[in-house]
């Protein structure tokens, strides 16, 4: 992704957004106010972190989130401020914890190939729950696909709840999720998958 300046990127999951069913910005006159989350810049910056813009200091996603979904989110008492919303995600994440999850299972970056089966099984069987796993088609000429975003789905109470298609088999989100100029879409079980250590 040579447009930005994408420098030395996490070895481990992180966060893209806490997002409600609904997509577009709830209320555009509660603009994102960085001062309110100061107490939780440590763990944002690290586990919340906006590898794509290069604003000095880096809230551009963050302001992005909160303006698009955070709004909406706070509907919900328990996400109705920015300090409770992104600190909640936070939290979330921690309770999830998807890289002890994986690696646990035997789920590692490697450059060997593994199987959407066998990823989303482990999956369930360590949440409970199914997970939206998203990948990056197969680029000309290679035949694997490429782990991208792993989408937890949670209830109202913010239960873990199995990510199930709308019934028409269409998904709203999906048409916001990009990875640089690449569309993100829901991994083919088929496919072997490829887990890299670095995205190149």
């Amino acid at each position: 992704m040579s447009a930005n300046d994408c420098q030395d990127p996490p070895k481990y999951w992180t966060i893209h957004g806490l997002w409600p069913d609904k997509t577009e910005d709830c209320n555009r006159t509660w603009h994102f106010n960085v001062t309110e989350i100061k107490d939780l810049m440590s763990d944002m910056r690290h586990y919340w972190p906006d590898v794509l813009h290069s604003s000095l200091n880096r809230t551009q996603f963050w302001k992005h989130e909160w303006d698009k979904h955070g709004t909406c989110a706070a509907t919900l008492e328990v996400l109705n401020s920015q300090k409770k919303y992104f600190g909640k995600a936070l939290e979330l994440y921690q309770h999830i914890d998807l890289n002890s999850c994986l690696l646990k299972a035997g789920i590692k970056p490697s450059s060997s190939y593994y199987q959407m089966t066998a990823i989303k099984e482990a999956l369930t069987r360590f949440y409970g729950v199914t997970p939206k796993i998203q990948c990056l088609p197969p680029e000309e000429g290679e035949k694997a696909q490429t782990i991208g975003q792993i989408e937890f789905c949670f209830t109202k109470e913010l239960q873990l709840r199995n990510c199930t298609a709308l019934k028409d088999g269409s998904n709203i989100m999906q048409a916001h999720l990009k990875l640089g100029t690449e569309e993100l879409s829901v991994c083919n079980d088929t496919l072997p998958t490829y887990y890299p250590l670095e995205v190149q």
